[in-house]
Order: C-alpha cells, then structure tokens, then sequence
C-alpha cells in the first residue's frame, strides 16, 4: 500500500470549516480511503460508505468500548448506551426506544410548532440576529428539557457546558473534564431532588427512575450516566443540524424560496441537510482483533473512526453527492449513525429539524448570511441579515 499523506497523519475531524471540511474528506477518500492519522493518540479512520457501514455492523471486531466518543466527551467513564457493546447494550436501549417511536414524538408536535414560532417571531424582529444562539440553541435546549424534565431556566449553565465538553474538549480536555464533572454533580442533585419520583410524572427522568432492566432498577451511577449522555445529545445534536441547514439556505435564495412556497417539501429536503452536512461527523470504535479493510491491517487495540461525514458524500454510494438535491428520495444516510448504536432519538431530532425549519421559513423573512466569505465551522455564532 502507498504511504499515507501528510493530510491523512494530520487528519481531524474536530472543529474545521464547512466550507472545507468536505474537500478533505474528498481528497482522503480518493487517495487514502483507510487511513491513519497522528491525532489524539493516533486513529485509523474510514472515509467510504461501504466501509462503514461494515464495521458499524460488526461489533464482533469493532467495539464501543472504552467510548464512542474521540476525545471522551468530558468524562472517563462508559456513557449508556452508547459506550455498551452486545449483550448488554440491547437492554439498556429498549429502556429508551418507547420515548422516541413515531406516536410518542408525534404528541410533542405541536409543543415543538409554538416554541419555533415564538423564537422566529423574535428573530424576525430584529436586522441582523445570531441563529444559532437566538433560534437553534433555545429550540433544542426548550424542547429537549421539557421531554427530559431537565430546569429550562438552567439554559446558561447548558449553553456553557455544550461549549465546554462538545467544542472544547479536543483543544482543552482539562476544561471538558472540569464541565463534565459539573454536569454529573448537577444531575446527582436533581435526581436526589426527585428521589422515587412523583407518580404520575410523564418526563424522561421519570421514565428512566422507573425502568426496569433484567427484572431490576436502574442504579444511580447508570442513571447518571443515562442523563449526561441525553443532556449532551439531545441538546447539541439537533441544534447543530438546526443552524447547519440555516446555514445552508442562508447561501442559497432558491432553495430558501422553494421550501418557504413549498413547506411540505421540507422533510424530505431536511434528510437532504442531514446526509450533506451531517450534525454528527464522527463516531470511534476500538479494534478488538485484527483485522484489514482496503489492504491496510488494523490491530486489536486500534482506535478506528467512522467518519460519517465522508461516507455521506462518497460517490459510490450516491449520485450527485456533493450537490445538495431538495427532493433526494433514496436517501439511506448516515447522519444518525447505523447498526445496533444508531441514535435511539432519531425520530424526534429529524421532526425537531424540519418543524424548525418550517416555522422558521414561515415566520422570518428572506435572509442571508452578514459575511457570505467568512468560514462557518458549525458551532459559536451564526449571525445572519434578516430581510437581506
């Protein structure tokens, strides 16, 4: 096999400007589709659909373990269920499945319709506003804790934190580690506070303190556990798809004016934003037994990152792939990740994204961005001219 390029050891997918970042991952899978890079300790990484889509459903060879996450997302201990590989993995997540089917996400429709509308009417009001922080965030965070039961007013210290452990953490892992500790204090307190619970509560943590996994509760290590890792995932995800797809249409007049003459579009063109744009970029496995994929020998005990990213655009599995097509039908992404730990609450992030991006196109009028030349890398401030 060839050497790997200098653009392949020095590889992260880690915080790089959209404008970019879909080069790279071109370039890589073109020149390296299996490559290593010297980051975080070092890492094998997949660029191909095919490739990872084939690890993603070999648990056998490809474990969670010690984490999904590259840097761990601000503690050093398995967050569940992600972190938890089969047999045990199964059981946790038929805990969470009920909350996020179909019927249950349809009955927080309209809750999710009049919290879009009021925070569009705010931005609609204003010249120029940061989406992100005045429209995805809030719409995230307010619907996310009241499914949750988590304090809304607590939103400051939740903003503070997502920026700690989800931006922060591949620059400054000390300051991921101190917000984590944070977040796992907070939500011992609450769910002390709420000790058996009240009966007739219909919230997450209600439904997590009641569960029931192999004929016993849930400890409250696990249920700790079980809040941080929904406190960072339901929070950031959407919202990162939410600004991501304003983002987008804030570039593209047509495609805004389309989805605003034709709001019923809007779910179809939303698994559009997510396959192209990708509101999770990555995801790490752990070889736990060598193994070769494309020529290239992976040991047990490798780190092997599944760039999602990449394999969303690869050519071989879609035609067009670079080009953002609104009414794109055979649409099998990757946004959600596959396999076994594909996210449990994709349901309720795909409605939260297209409810926010009809509302959002109903309400507020045309908008672009207030420097269409300056690099976007997904996260901190997306300020965007109302009215252009």
């Amino acid at each position: 096999m060839p050497e790997h390029p200098a653009s392949a050891r020095d590889f992260d997918f880690h915080g790089p400007a959209l404008d970019t970042v879909f080069d790279t991952y071109r370039d890589l899978r073109e020149q390296c589709p299996v490559g290593r890079s010297d980051r975080y300790g070092g890492f094998w990484f997949l660029t191909r659909a095919q490739d990872i889509f084939a690890a993603a459903h070999d648990p056998q060879t490809f474990s969670v373990t010690p984490s999904m996450l590259l840097p761990a997302f601000g503690t050093e201990v398995p967050l569940i269920p992600v972190d938890i590989d089969p047999p045990d993995h199964a059981g946790y997540r038929r805990i969470l499945m009920p909350l996020f089917t179909p019927k249950a996400v349809a009955r927080l429709d309209e809750d999710m319709r009049r919290t879009a509308r009021r925070l569009a009417a705010e931005v609609a009001a204003r010249e120029v506003a940061d989406v992100s922080y005045e429209f995805a965030r809030p719409m995230s965070t307010t619907v996310f804790s009241r499914l949750a039961g988590f304090p809304e007013q607590d939103r400051p210290l939740f903003d503070r934190w997502i920026d700690d452990i989800v931006y922060a953490r591949s620059a400054d892992p000390q300051r991921a580690l101190a917000a984590g500790r944070e977040v796992m204090d907070y939500f011992d307190a609450l769910l002390r506070s709420r000790g058996d619970d009240a009966p007739g509560a219909d919230d997450l943590i209600h439904h997590l303190t009641t569960a029931e996994i192999d004929g016993r509760r849930l400890t409250h290590d696990e249920l700790l556990s079980f809040c941080y890792l929904l406190f960072l995932a339901g929070l950031d995800t959407t919202a990162w798809a939410i600004r991501s797809s304003l983002w987008y249409l804030a570039q593209h007049p047509r495609a805004q004016a389309r989805l605003r003459e034709h709001p019923d579009e809007t779910p179809v063109a939303a698994e559009e934003f997510l396959r192209t744009l990708s509101p999770v970029q990555a995801m790490a496995r752990t070889c736990v037994r060598d193994t070769e994929i494309a020529g290239r020998k992976i040991k047990a005990g490798d780190r092997v990152v599944l760039v999602f990213g990449a394999g969303n655009r690869d050519p071989a599995a879609y035609d067009d792939p670079d080009e953002v097509v609104l009414d794109r039908r055979d649409n099998r992404h990757l946004a959600f990740g596959v396999g076994i730990h594909r996210c449990a609450a994709s349901n309720l992030g795909r409605r939260e994204l297209v409810v926010a991006l009809q509302e959002f196109l109903a309400t507020v009028p045309d908008f672009s961005r207030t420097d269409p030349a300056e690099p976007w890398h997904g996260l901190g401030p997306l300020t965007l001219r109302i009215g252009r």
